[in-house]
């Protein structure tokens, strides 16, 4: 038992503040919310919420600030520097500023956060919750890029991955639904949202991922373009006079189902498809080819696996999604259930943590080779966790 009664999480981005207050052993949630738009120009007036201080200030006024034991920060990027959740001082705080031109457009929101936090909450410890700390335990030959040795060590570039907190929590939820030991568990694992990614996790350790560097690298996104021939940027430079910036738009925010559709949003591709849209239906199989292309790759660096798993929005949501990743596989030993597939998400009752498998559900047939669920995400409550376990290993509960 931690002692920690709850945890105020803050998901800090360049405009807005997300957040949640919940208690990392029962995942119980007292307050939870949105501030959007902060620093933007509404009108002539301006915005109501000038800065990141303002934001969280004004969240603080509605809570029960006494009841807060703990501030748990999500960060994305951590380098090679922090490879764990990080109790926040100082230095720590510069360390994460100086990783900024790794994640130019995460790190530096997600510092504007802490300052506010700690400005706001002096008296209590905030920690830093790396999305990239869970893959640190992928080997040299999955993280390394066969580019010149001296240069990538210099610049820090290698393969970082993303999305740690949500592949912990789920791979976890998954053992307890399965009723085996993590340890001994071959797990790929697809975090669908408008980011996206794949993970092969082996004893609960993350062997490999489709992330890189950046989060731009493998699956098709919302707006990003997953893998991509490198020349192609070389090519647009030099043949169609692409700047760098022009390049960093296409790929990051032009890309994906939005690049290919029209629409970002993965339930309006499947319903122009479903309407004989050949643009939408194009985009569709692009998105779920990559989707195979992973999977099958993951059963080779696993050498099998014990359980293949959807996640997050569109991996939680999407049957048609779900489907089309998987068919043409059951000679890998991966087969649907279509009833079950097609089955909506129960509805959240009672803390979903406190179920077996926190609301994890099996679309597979009985007796297929590699188990195939559903298994619900929850960064902010392992944002939480991990929070506390890290006060709870330095003696500093309240």
């Amino acid at each position: 038992m931690s002692g920690i009664r709850s945890v105020f999480v803050l998901n800090t981005g360049s405009s807005s503040v997300k957040f949640r207050v919940v208690n990392p052993e029962s995942g119980a949630v007292s307050a939870e919310g949105l501030v959007e738009r902060i620093g933007e120009r509404i009108g002539e007036a301006g915005s109501d919420t000038p800065d990141h201080r303002v934001a969280i200030d004004r969240v603080l006024a509605g809570l029960d600030r006494g009841s807060i034991d703990a501030v748990g920060h999500r960060i994305v990027h951590g380098g090679d520097r922090f490879v764990e959740a990080t109790l926040i001082d100082d230095e720590v705080e510069r360390g994460i500023e100086q990783l900024a031109p790794l994640a130019p457009l995460h790190n530096p929101p997600g510092l504007l956060g802490i300052r506010a936090a700690r400005a706001a909450l002096p008296e209590l410890p905030q920690v830093a919750v790396f999305d990239t700390a869970f893959h640190a335990t992928m080997p040299a030959a999955a993280r390394s890029y066969a580019i010149d040795a001296e240069l990538a060590a210099r610049h820090g570039i290698r393969r970082y991955g993303f999305h740690g907190t949500s592949y912990r929590i789920v791979s976890e939820r998954a053992a307890r639904f399965l009723n085996r030991p993590l340890g001994e568990l071959r797990m790929i694992v697809l975090h669908l949202g408008n980011g996206a990614s794949a993970a092969a996790i082996s004893g609960g350790r993350s062997v490999d991922t489709s992330m890189g560097m950046t989060p731009l690298e493998g699956l098709v996104m919302g707006t990003r373009s997953g893998d991509i021939d490198p020349a192609v940027l070389l090519y647009l430079q030099r043949n169609a006079g692409t700047t760098v910036d022009e390049l960093d738009e296409l790929l990051n925010r032009r890309s994906g189902l939005l690049g290919l559709s029209g629409s970002r949003d993965m339930r309006e591709v499947v319903g122009a498809a479903d309407r004989g849209d050949a643009i939408a239906r194009l985009a569709f199989d692009v998105y779920t080819h990559r989707l195979r292309h992973y999977i099958g790759a993951y059963l080779a660096v696993l050498g099998g696996a014990d359980a293949l798993i959807f996640t997050a929005g569109v991996g939680e949501n999407s049957a048609a999604v779900r489907a089309a990743a998987l068919e043409g596989l059951s000679g890998l030993g991966l087969e649907l259930d279509a009833a079950a597939n097609a089955q909506p998400n129960a509805q959240p009752g009672a803390q979903p943590n406190a179920r077996p498998g926190a609301g994890a559900r099996r679309i597979s047939p009985a007796g297929a080779r590699i188990p195939v669920l559903v298994v619900p995400t929850d960064e902010e409550l392992q944002i939480a966790r991990e929070t506390a376990a890290v006060l709870t290993a330095r003696d500093l509960r309240p």
